[in-house]
């Protein structure tokens, strides 16, 4: 199951920098996954500061 980005979300980009697949980016007013390419490694919720990364 993919992560998602919730509302929680700060856009500061943390987690876009760790993804191995590319997928997340930045969205209107924050970041999102793509659930298609998102592979489950979770590396994006272990870094994110505001705690917005959770299993979809």
């Amino acid at each position: 199951m993919a992560y998602v980005i919730d509302d929680n979300c700060i856009a500061c980009g943390t987690c876009q920098t760790v993804c191995p697949t590319d997928s997340i980016s930045a969205g209107d007013p924050i970041y999102v996954i793509d659930p298609d390419t998102c592979i489950d490694c979770g590396s994006c919720a272990q870094v994110c500061p505001s705690d917005a990364i959770h299993e979809g």
